[in-house]
C-alpha cells in the first residue's frame, strides 16, 4: 500500500491560480466552492517573504475529518493511498469541517453536504494526473507517492505552510525556500 500526496515547491509558484482553476472545473463545483486554494503568504519579520502556497486536502495518514465523521461518510481508502467522501454517507453535520486542521472541507450549499478534493481519484484510474498538477504551468504542484516526493527533497511543511501535523500526519511535501540570508 502506497501513500499519496501533493509536493508543493514555493519558488516555482507565481500564485497565478490555475491549480485553483482547474480543480474547480474538473470537479463541476458550484461557484464559490474551491476544493483548492491559492494563499497569499507573507513572514512578517524582516526578510519580507512573500510568496504563495497551493492549498488542499493533505490526504492524511491520520486525518481528523474521518476521526469527527460519525457515519463514515469521510474515510481513508488504505488501497488508493488518499483520504475519501461517500456524498450518499454524508448527513452535512459539517463535523468534518470543523475538525479540519488544514480548511480542507466545505460545505456545497447546493446539497448540504461536505465536499473535499479526492486527489482527482477518476483521472488517475485512467492514467492521468490531478486537474490542479496537470494545470500547473511551473510545475510548482506535484502529485505522488509519498516516498517519491521526499526522495526529491520534499520535507513536512513547517508552520508557514500548515498548522502543526503531528496528529493527522499530512501526506504533503514542501521543498523548501533558501532564504538569501541562508545561501552559502
Amino acid at each position: 500500500m502506497k501513500q499519496y500526496g501533493f509536493f508543493f515547491y514555493p519558488a516555482l509558484c507565481t500564485g497565478c491560480q490555475s491549480c485553483q482553476f482547474a480543480c474547480r472545473e474538473a470537479n463541476h463545483l458550484s461557484p464559490g466552492i474551491y476544493l483548492r486554494r491559492v494563499l497569499t503568504l507573507e513572514s512578517g519579520d524582516s526578510a519580507g517573504y512573500t510568496g504563495f502556497f497551493s492549498a488542499g486536502c493533505s490526504h492524511c495518514q491520520e486525518p481528523a475529518c474521518v476521526a469527527a465523521c460519525q457515519n463514515g461518510a469521510m474515510y481513508r481508502d488504505p488501497d488508493r493511498g488518499v483520504v475519501l467522501h461517500d456524498d450518499q454517507r454524508c448527513i452535512g453535520c459539517s463535523a468534518c469541517l470543523w475538525a479540519c486542521p488544514y480548511g480542507a472541507v466545505t460545505i456545497n450549499p447546493m446539497n448540504g453536504k461536505a465536499v473535499k478534493c479526492d486527489s482527482c481519484l477518476s483521472r488517475r484510474e485512467q492514467g492521468q494526473p490531478p486537474a490542479c498538477t496537470a494545470a500547473c504551468p511551473t510545475k510548482a504542484l506535484r502529485f505522488g507517492s509519498l516516498d517519491d516526493l521526499e526522495a526529491q527533497g520534499g520535507r513536512i511543511p513547517d508552520s508557514r505552510y500548515l498548522p502543526d501535523g503531528g496528529a493527522t500526519h499530512p501526506s504533503i511535501r514542501v521543498f523548501p525556500v533558501v532564504r538569501k540570508e541562508e545561501q552559502p
